[in-house]
């Protein structure tokens, strides 16, 4: 098993924007099968006041090709995110495992919101994935 750390930047839409900035870990065995693990915080304005939801995911990334290495220009994306306000399973798709696209719905915990706005429903999730060992060759 092979690991790679990335440095995850997006958007989520939960009843409410939010930017998201945080570390997964991508783990891989083959090409055809992918798993990433992260903790990332959530970012913006509940009622107009700032808050910050800290948040833990896990994705399973599949694409019915196996051998092909680079030549995956898609994934399927199977996952859940959950934050100390709601938990959401999600699907989507993931182009070359560096951009997420995927949609879902949360499901609020009882009596739990945020500066007075319950955080439940349609889940829209934007990310780029960006590798570690990518970044520091940019930076060279």
């Amino acid at each position: 098993m092979t690991t790679h750390w990335l440095l995850n930047t997006g958007y989520v839409y939960q009843n409410q924007s939010f930017g998201e900035i945080g570390v997964k870990a991508l783990f891989l065995k083959n090409d055809d099968m992918l798993y990433r693990l992260g903790g990332s915080a959530l970012l913006g304005s509940a009622n107009g006041k700032f808050a910050i939801l800290p948040k833990l995911q896990g994705d399973i990334l599949f694409n019915f090709q196996q051998g092909v290495d680079l030549y995956h220009s898609h994934y399927f994306l199977v996952g859940a995110e959950a934050t100390t306000k709601y938990i959401a399973p999600k699907v989507g798709v993931s182009l070359l495992g560096i951009i997420d696209l995927t949609a879902g719905y949360g499901f609020g915990f009882s009596g739990q919101n945020i500066n007075g706005k319950e955080l439940k429903g349609l889940n829209i999730n934007f990310g780029l994935n960006l590798p570690f060992v990518m970044l520091s060759d940019m930076l060279k």
